[in-house]
């Protein structure tokens, strides 16, 4: 009994003095530190827009041009994969406006750089370059260059001896082993053959990507001769710059500032809902020099009053302003890319768990299909949306013309139920089927506006429109063989508005299990 006492003993001392050298001010001691070196290596190529890999890339830079979504485990050992729900298009847009950019990520693992930055982008921007390739070599060999004109190749942004010399290899850093590499090259066709056919606008990319586009990698360990730096317009690649912001350290090292001792953390930024307390990048950012001054002994109770305060603004003006709780729940989410500060006219019952700080609400409609995609946050006093389905758990107050035209189907997240989406689809259907008919225009909300009204948008036009998206009551549904080609191509289409989709596949489900049965298709779910 003795012995098992001091077990414990020593369980519950090494348990406090972990949560101790992961403290708050640590966490954000080590990101402030880690934040220089971003800024020294954005500085070399100022030109390069500074992009984040959400969510812990987010914390290393005040200022970024935009944001991506490259997921680790899409690069791990076992799961390597190509995700048609994650194509960052706008990331491979940008860098071909801009020549290039920098793509910002941290890792606590010990590790120099992530599997996002290790496998997951460079087999991103392999399948792209060879998609181009492949979409270049079509034109050109369907329409030949007569004499006098030009051939389709040179019309989509390029010349034959471009074409020629493009790109199209893996390139990978020397950290990854060969067999792995093999087995990475092996499947790089089949994701071309499934990017192709999910309806990405390959020729827009085409055209606007003059040289492919290829990884390159920067960590604290990396040397750069600031007299030699090379100029990105001479490289015959586009750089995709991927910049690991934390040093490599399987172990806690202490540092001193000129006031404090601390402790680094490696990849501070990641997991956040363990150690923030409710501060965003944001909220950090507009006030890093008093949160960093504060020392650790008061840094909990200042960021507790920054975010306390911030609350306070945002529900003085009728904006979603939840309260935070010190241990916040893993599965909430406190982060956002900019502050709002415009007033919303929309009334909320009984609060909505969200960010703290609310982003644009906008609506977004999906081409000319009458439906349209936003937040529970969303104005629609002032909106011409026409009809409502409200995906939230809570109600919200609106006027409609119509009360019919007002539905709440209170789906859970699929932490929390997995099959609540699926339950709640055929109402979901129903009532839009309704409204469309009419030729009205509905918008389907939800609160974050980006998961659970994006999926039902995706059931929407799978079961009321047709390949060109026009609405036909369902009748390409019942005919039609929908397969995982279809649903990704409605994916792509859906996902133009920059979402992230978490849900999807309690979608297909319900698409394949909604199929007449004389049509339907058994096959695994992968997406």
């Amino acid at each position: 009994m003795a012995d098992d006492t001091a077990s414990m003993s020593i369980y519950r001392a090494s348990r406090t003095i972990k949560r101790k050298q992961s403290s708050l001010f640590n966490s954000l001691s080590s990101i402030h530190e880690d934040s220089i070196f971003v800024s020294e290596i954005a500085q070399l190529w100022p030109e390069l827009p500074l992009v984040a890999n959400l969510r812990c890339g987010l914390w290393y830079a005040k200022k970024f041009h935009s944001s991506c979504y490259f997921k680790s485990t899409d690069g791990h050992t076992n799961n390597l994969s190509f995700n048609t729900s994650r194509l960052n298009l706008h990331a491979a847009t940008l860098a071909g406006q801009r020549g290039g950019c920098m793509i910002v990520d941290s890792t606590r693992k010990g590790k120099r750089f992530p599997d996002s930055m290790s496998k997951t982008i460079p087999i991103w921007a392999c399948v792209l370059n060879r998609a181009i390739l492949n979409y270049r070599n079509k034109m050109k060999g369907i329409n030949k260059p007569k004499e006098g004109g030009t051939s389709s190749a040179q019309n989509c942004g390029t010349t034959v001896q471009e074409s020629l010399e493009w790109d199209p290899s893996l390139h990978l850093p020397l950290w990854v082993p060969d067999t792995e590499k093999i087995r990475i090259d092996s499947k790089l066709n089949e994701w071309v053959t499934v990017l192709e056919k999910s309806g990405v606008d390959i020729a827009s990319i085409s055209s606007l990507l003059k040289k492919p586009l290829r990884p390159l990698w920067i960590s604290q360990k990396t040397v750069i001769w600031l007299n030699e730096v090379p100029d990105y317009n001479d490289w015959d690649f586009t750089p995709i710059i991927l910049i690991s912001a934390s040093a490599s350290s399987d172990i806690y090292r202490q540092k001193t500032s000129s006031e404090f001792c601390w402790n680094y953390i490696a990849g501070a930024g990641d997991d956040e809902e363990s150690w923030a307390r409710g501060l965003t990048p944001v909220l950090f950012w507009n006030n890093v020099y008093d949160i960093i001054s504060s020392g650790p002994d008061v840094c909990n109770q200042t960021v507790a009053n920054i975010v306390e305060k911030d609350r306070v603004f945002h529900s003085q003006r009728g904006q979603n302003a939840p309260q935070v709780s010190v241990k916040p729940k893993k599965s909430e989410s406190t982060w956002s890319n900019q502050s709002q500060d415009q007033p919303l006219d929309i009334i909320v019952e009984n609060g909505i768990s969200g960010d703290l700080l609310d982003s644009e609400h906008g609506v977004y409609w999906l081409g000319l299909t009458n439906l349209a995609v936003c937040s529970t946050k969303y104005n629609f006093k002032s909106s011409n949306v026409e009809s409502i389905l409200n995906c939230d758990k809570n109600q919200i107050l609106c006027t409609l013309e119509d009360s019919e035209a007002y539905l709440h189907l209170p789906v859970m997240d699929s932490k929390y139920d997995r099959f609540s989406l699926q339950r709640n689809l055929p109402s979901a259907l129903n009532f839009a089927e309704l409204h469309l008919k009419k030729g009205k225009r509905l918008a389907v909300c939800c609160n974050s506006g980006e998961d659970i009204s994006v999926c039902i948008c995706l059931a929407i036009l799978i079961s009321l429109f047709n390949v060109e998206g026009a609405y036909d009551d369902g009748k390409f549904f019942k005919e039609a063989q929908i397969t995982k080609i279809d649903m990704r191509q409605r994916l792509v289409f859906v996902c133009k508005i920059h979402c992230k989709c978490a849900t999807i596949k309690r979608v297909e489900h319900f698409a394949i299990d909604s199929t007449p049965e004389h049509l339907k298709v058994r096959y695994a779910i992968d997406l």
